[in-house]
Protein backbone atom coordinates (compact mmCIF):
# COMPACT_ATOMS: atom_id res chain seq x y z
CA UNK A 1 0.00 0.00 0.00
CA UNK A 2 2.82 2.40 0.93
CA UNK A 3 4.56 1.79 -2.40
CA UNK A 4 1.34 2.47 -4.30
CA UNK A 5 0.81 5.80 -2.52
CA UNK A 6 4.45 6.73 -3.12
CA UNK A 7 4.06 5.84 -6.80
CA UNK A 8 0.91 7.97 -7.12
CA UNK A 9 2.64 10.90 -5.41
CA UNK A 10 5.65 10.57 -7.70
CA UNK A 11 3.36 10.45 -10.72
CA UNK A 12 1.49 13.59 -9.62
CA UNK A 13 4.71 15.53 -9.10
CA UNK A 14 6.68 14.40 -12.14
CA UNK A 15 4.20 13.43 -14.86
CA UNK A 16 3.61 15.84 -17.71
CA UNK A 17 0.17 14.51 -18.55
CA UNK A 18 -2.67 17.04 -18.65
CA UNK A 19 -4.35 16.10 -15.33
CA UNK A 20 -1.16 16.09 -13.26
CA UNK A 21 0.03 19.34 -14.81
CA UNK A 22 -3.40 20.87 -14.19
CA UNK A 23 -3.31 19.81 -10.52
CA UNK A 24 0.19 21.23 -10.04
CA UNK A 25 -0.99 24.42 -11.74
CA UNK A 26 -3.77 24.64 -9.15
CA UNK A 27 -1.22 24.41 -6.33
CA UNK A 28 0.88 27.12 -7.97
CA UNK A 29 -2.18 29.30 -8.51
CA UNK A 30 -3.39 28.96 -4.93
CA UNK A 31 0.09 29.66 -3.54
CA UNK A 32 0.53 32.75 -5.68
CA UNK A 33 -3.00 33.92 -4.83
CA UNK A 34 -2.22 33.59 -1.12
CA UNK A 35 1.03 35.50 -1.66
CA UNK A 36 -0.89 38.24 -3.47
CA UNK A 37 -3.42 38.50 -0.62
CA UNK A 38 -0.87 38.47 2.22
CA UNK A 39 1.46 41.00 0.56
CA UNK A 40 -1.50 43.27 -0.27
CA UNK A 41 -2.72 43.10 3.32
CA UNK A 42 0.73 43.82 4.76
CA UNK A 43 1.23 46.78 2.42
CA UNK A 44 -2.18 48.20 3.34
CA UNK A 45 -2.34 47.45 7.07
CA UNK A 46 1.28 47.81 8.20
CA UNK A 47 2.83 50.13 5.63
CA UNK A 48 -0.33 52.26 5.24
CA UNK A 49 -0.28 52.27 1.44
CA UNK A 50 -3.46 52.96 -0.52
CA UNK A 51 -5.69 50.00 -1.46
CA UNK A 52 -4.79 50.40 -5.14
CA UNK A 53 -1.01 50.49 -4.54
CA UNK A 54 -1.27 47.64 -2.02
CA UNK A 55 -3.25 45.53 -4.48
CA UNK A 56 -0.78 46.28 -7.29
CA UNK A 57 2.23 45.29 -5.17
CA UNK A 58 0.41 42.12 -4.08
CA UNK A 59 -0.44 41.26 -7.69
CA UNK A 60 3.18 41.70 -8.73
CA UNK A 61 4.42 39.56 -5.82
CA UNK A 62 1.83 36.89 -6.63
CA UNK A 63 2.82 37.01 -10.30
CA UNK A 64 6.49 36.49 -9.46
CA UNK A 65 5.67 33.54 -7.19
CA UNK A 66 3.40 32.06 -9.88
CA UNK A 67 6.09 32.42 -12.54
CA UNK A 68 8.75 30.75 -10.40
CA UNK A 69 6.52 27.89 -9.23
CA UNK A 70 5.33 27.21 -12.76
CA UNK A 71 8.90 27.37 -14.05
CA UNK A 72 10.28 24.83 -11.56
CA UNK A 73 7.29 22.85 -10.30
CA UNK A 74 4.34 22.90 -12.68
CA UNK A 75 5.94 22.82 -16.11
CA UNK A 76 9.64 22.18 -15.24
CA UNK A 77 11.14 24.07 -18.15
CA UNK A 78 14.67 23.25 -19.22
CA UNK A 79 14.80 23.92 -22.96
CA UNK A 80 13.75 27.57 -23.20
CA UNK A 81 15.74 30.71 -22.24
CA UNK A 82 14.42 32.26 -19.06
CA UNK A 83 14.37 35.73 -20.64
CA UNK A 84 11.95 34.48 -23.30
CA UNK A 85 9.79 32.93 -20.58
CA UNK A 86 9.69 36.22 -18.66
CA UNK A 87 8.52 38.15 -21.73
CA UNK A 88 5.89 35.56 -22.66
CA UNK A 89 4.69 35.33 -19.06
CA UNK A 90 4.41 39.14 -18.86
CA UNK A 91 2.23 39.21 -21.99
CA UNK A 92 -0.08 36.54 -20.58
CA UNK A 93 -0.11 38.16 -17.12
CA UNK A 94 -1.12 41.55 -18.56
CA UNK A 95 -3.76 39.86 -20.74
CA UNK A 96 -5.10 38.06 -17.68
CA UNK A 97 -5.23 41.32 -15.74
CA UNK A 98 -7.19 43.01 -18.54
CA UNK A 99 -9.57 40.06 -18.96
CA UNK A 100 -10.20 39.80 -15.20
CA UNK A 101 -10.80 43.53 -14.76
CA UNK A 102 -12.98 44.04 -17.84
CA UNK A 103 -14.76 40.70 -17.45
CA UNK A 104 -15.61 41.45 -13.82
CA UNK A 105 -16.97 44.85 -14.80
CA UNK A 106 -19.06 43.35 -17.61
CA UNK A 107 -20.51 40.45 -15.54
CA UNK A 108 -21.19 42.87 -12.65
CA UNK A 109 -23.05 45.13 -15.09
CA UNK A 110 -25.12 42.15 -16.33
CA UNK A 111 -25.93 40.95 -12.82
CA UNK A 112 -27.06 44.43 -11.76
CA UNK A 113 -29.67 44.32 -14.52
CA UNK A 114 -30.98 40.87 -13.62
CA UNK A 115 -33.64 41.88 -11.10
CA UNK A 116 -34.68 38.29 -10.41
CA UNK A 117 -31.54 37.94 -8.28
CA UNK A 118 -32.79 40.48 -5.73
CA UNK A 119 -36.16 38.73 -5.47
CA UNK A 120 -34.41 35.50 -4.40
CA UNK A 121 -32.31 37.30 -1.77
CA UNK A 122 -29.16 38.13 -3.69
CA UNK A 123 -27.72 41.44 -2.44
CA UNK A 124 -26.11 44.01 -4.76
CA UNK A 125 -22.83 43.67 -2.81
CA UNK A 126 -22.79 40.02 -3.80
CA UNK A 127 -22.83 40.93 -7.49
CA UNK A 128 -19.18 41.92 -7.37
CA UNK A 129 -18.16 38.73 -5.59
CA UNK A 130 -20.14 36.57 -8.01
CA UNK A 131 -18.77 38.44 -11.02
CA UNK A 132 -15.21 38.20 -9.71
CA UNK A 133 -15.47 34.45 -9.06
CA UNK A 134 -17.10 33.65 -12.40
CA UNK A 135 -14.53 35.63 -14.36
CA UNK A 136 -11.58 34.38 -12.30
CA UNK A 137 -12.51 30.75 -12.98
CA UNK A 138 -13.07 31.32 -16.70
CA UNK A 139 -9.84 33.29 -17.15
CA UNK A 140 -7.82 30.90 -15.00
CA UNK A 141 -8.90 27.79 -16.89
CA UNK A 142 -9.52 29.11 -20.38
CA UNK A 143 -6.72 31.66 -20.65
CA UNK A 144 -3.98 31.39 -18.02
CA UNK A 145 -3.54 27.62 -17.81
CA UNK A 146 -3.93 27.08 -21.54
CA UNK A 147 -1.44 29.78 -22.56
CA UNK A 148 1.03 28.87 -19.84
CA UNK A 149 0.96 25.19 -20.82
CA UNK A 150 1.16 25.64 -24.58
CA UNK A 151 2.91 29.00 -25.04
CA UNK A 152 4.74 30.47 -22.05
CA UNK A 153 6.56 27.41 -20.74
CA UNK A 154 7.24 25.82 -24.13
CA UNK A 155 9.79 26.58 -26.81
CA UNK A 156 8.00 28.56 -29.53
CA UNK A 157 8.82 30.56 -32.63
CA UNK A 158 7.99 33.67 -30.60
CA UNK A 159 10.98 33.09 -28.28
CA UNK A 160 13.42 35.06 -30.47
CA UNK A 161 11.10 38.07 -30.44
CA UNK A 162 10.60 37.66 -26.70
CA UNK A 163 14.39 37.66 -26.20
CA UNK A 164 14.73 40.88 -28.21
CA UNK A 165 12.00 42.52 -26.11
CA UNK A 166 13.52 41.33 -22.82
CA UNK A 167 17.02 42.48 -23.79
CA UNK A 168 15.68 45.86 -24.82
CA UNK A 169 13.78 46.31 -21.54
CA UNK A 170 16.69 45.07 -19.40
CA UNK A 171 19.63 46.62 -21.24
CA UNK A 172 18.24 49.23 -23.61
CA UNK A 173 19.60 47.31 -26.57
CA UNK A 174 18.35 44.63 -28.92
CA UNK A 175 21.30 42.20 -28.77
CA UNK A 176 23.40 40.89 -25.88
CA UNK A 177 27.06 41.83 -26.15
Amino acid sequence: MHKKIKHIGHHLVYSNDFVCTFLRSGVSSQTSGLTDFVVSFVMFKWLFLTPMISAAIGAIAGGIVNFLLNYRFTFRVDDCPWKALVAKYAFVWVGSLVLNASGTQFIYWLLCRWHLLETIGFKPDGYFTAARLIVAIIVSLGFNFTLQRYFVYRKTRFDNIALVITNFVMHGRIHNK
